[in-house]
Order: C-alpha cells, then structure tokens, then sequence
C-alpha cells in the first residue's frame, strides 16, 4: 500500500487529519472551556475508575490499580502516554496508551489503550482534544501510526474514533471461545 494512503502515515499532508485544524490541538487549554489537559498523576485514579464505571456500569478498582502501576511505571523502555482533562480540581475525562512494537510483524505504532470522559462533559471536545494530545506524543516518539480496539457494538465509540480520522486498519482481529 502507498505509504502517504496508509492510516497514520504522513497525517500532516492528509486533508482534514492536519493537526492545526483539529480542535483543541495546539492547546494545552481550550479557549473558554474552562478544563485544560495534564500528565495522569497517581491521584487520578479515583477519578479514573469512577469514569470507567459510568460507562461500562461496573466498578474496576483492581484493573485500575494494575494498570496505573503500568501507566505511571518508570521503566524507560516503554513509551507511554497518560493524560488527565480537568476542570478546576476534578478529573474529567483520561486517556491512556502506549507504543508497542512488531506484534505480528507490525512496525511501533501508538496504541490508544482507555480513553473516558464524564458524561457532563460530552460534546465538549474533551476526548477529541485528549487524543490529539496523545498523537502529538506519539508523533514526537517516532510513531507515524495510532490504533485501538472498539467492541463493534460499540457505536458512539466507534463514530468518535472514525470523527478523529480512524479507518479500518490493515488487521484483522480474530478470537476463539474457549470451552468453559
């Protein structure tokens, strides 16, 4: 496939993935928003889980917890990202990823583990802003290509994902159902 058609190559050439006309891109506070985007710091947590629940209705302690330790490690090794919205004192949305390397011969791409935000601030842009940020980092890591895993049924995810330049990628993800 022609490098400048693949999703993720060369995104500053591609009409409508150029960065300085995504919104929210180029500022670490949005105009009149009154939230701005941060590092993930360990206090965040609370904040995250809680999120995470509002959407996916179960409450998560131990995943966060595990993934936190991960997310914040200091193992130089491992590119990672984490970012924090917030307004004032209070966390409003999060995202996290990470680069990964040469799984079933891909090239190191960012991947876009966990993005949230509190549902009072839908629409605001939040998510969107969080994973411009998040491709800037991933862009100044030598990256040139981001992906993530939707659930299909996952239809406001996937029209978030789709509305900020994801197309389908060059993998098939495939599962077996093991007998219980």
């Amino acid at each position: 496939m022609n490098e400048a058609k693949r999703p993720g190559v060369n995104e500053a050439k591609r009409p409508g993935v150029n960065e300085a006309k995504r919104p929210g891109v180029n500022e670490a506070k949005r105009p009149g928003s009154g939230w701005q985007i941060r590092p993930l710091e360990p206090d965040d947590m609370e904040g995250v889980i809680s999120i995470d629940e509002l959407h996916s209705g179960e409450r998560k302690p131990h995943y966060w917890e595990r993934a936190f330790g991960e997310q914040l490690s200091p193992d130089s090794r491992v590119i990672r990202v984490g970012l924090a919205a917030e307004e004032g004192d209070s966390l409003i949305g999060y995202l996290t990823g990470e680069v990964r390397a040469f799984e079933f011969g891909s090239e190191a791409c960012g991947w876009i583990l966990a993005v949230g935000v509190d549902p009072t601030h839908a629409r605001e842009k939040v998510a969107s802003s969080l994973l411009a940020a998040a491709c800037r980092r991933f862009h100044e890591a030598g990256v040139t290509t981001v992906r993530t895993m939707v659930q299909r049924s996952d239809v406001p995810l996937l029209s978030f994902f789709r509305a900020n330049g994801f197309v389908g990628g060059s993998f098939a993800q495939l599962e077996l159902s093991l007998p219980e």
